[in-house]
């Protein structure tokens, strides 16, 4: 078995949650490993607006794979993949190219069950039936202990969506996830009773009221995702400085924040 699979499990057994840091490409990787972050994701997001792409299954697959190589080759600390509902429709390519991501050393992926090519939600039986057809297939090719992260946007597209979560929650764990992400959750009681009724670890993302990851350690979450926030803010800072350059005609903001601490190989 891939080590970093079996140390990335591990991960999120321990009492202390972990804060996983959202790369978008290699050099935010680097830097993310070398700040001390124990593990790796790909921001979908972030990935998309370094290619010139909006979010939402824009880029292909391809390009996904050779961006999550390039990580995987990289980096010394376990990988996750976020690869949005699976570059596919159907679940058996869905599940092919799942297996492509574990070939490649990753640790485990993101898939979620919104719609890409329409709105609203997977149906909950049908998800499933991808998770099953995913673990499947990787238990087959000796990846029994791949990290598959369910991620349901129940809390981004619906108004009552706290007993939904719970009912795919369980339902998604039952059919071969190894987690339950849960973006866009984030009150004390909900998150409380998500934990509560699902016995698997709990990921949430950050968001503007939802930062505090000794909090939410507290709450019983296992897993803290950057999500796009750092990418937004880098982003954010070429702007502004970008700005600064041209009104101000000086360059001396560019120095502000820009000590490197290490050169990269």
């Amino acid at each position: 078995m891939n080590k970093h699979i079996a140390a990335f499990n591990a991960l999120h057994q321990q009492e202390e949650a972990l804060c996983l840091g959202n790369a978008w490409d290699l050099l935010s990787a680097l830097v993310l490993e070398q700040s001390g972050f124990k593990a790796i994701g790909t921001t979908s997001w972030g990935v998309a607006n370094t290619l010139g792409y909006k979010d939402g299954e824009k880029i292909s697959f391809d390009e996904l794979l050779t961006l999550a190589k390039k990580i995987i080759s990289n980096v010394s600390v376990p990988v996750t993949v976020d690869i949005e509902a699976g570059f596919a429709t159907d679940a058996a390519a869905i599940a092919g190219n799942v297996l492509k991501i574990a070939e490649l050393g990753a640790a485990g992926i993101n898939i979620e069950d919104s719609l890409k090519h329409e709105g609203g939600l997977q149906t909950q039986a049908a998800h499933c039936h991808v998770l099953e057809k995913i673990r499947l297939t990787l238990d087959s090719k000796g990846y029994q202990h791949f990290f598959i992260n369910a991620r349901t946007d129940t809390y981004l597209q619906l108004e009552q969506p706290l007993a939904q979560t719970i009912s795919r929650g369980q339902a998604y764990i039952d059919s071969g996830a190894s987690g339950l992400f849960v973006p866009g959750l984030s009150q004390a009681e909900d998150i409380r009773a998500v934990v509560a009724a699902i016995k698997a670890p709990l990921n949430v993302m950050s968001l503007p009221n939802l930062t505090d990851v000794e909090v939410l350690q507290q709450l019983g979450v296992k897993r803290f995702s950057i999500g796009n926030a750092l990418s937004d803010a880098a982003i954010a800072f070429i702007e502004s400085q970008a700005d600064r350059l041209l009104t101000q005609k000086n360059s001396a903001g560019l120095y502000d924040h820009c000590e490197v601490k290490t050169a990269f190989k």
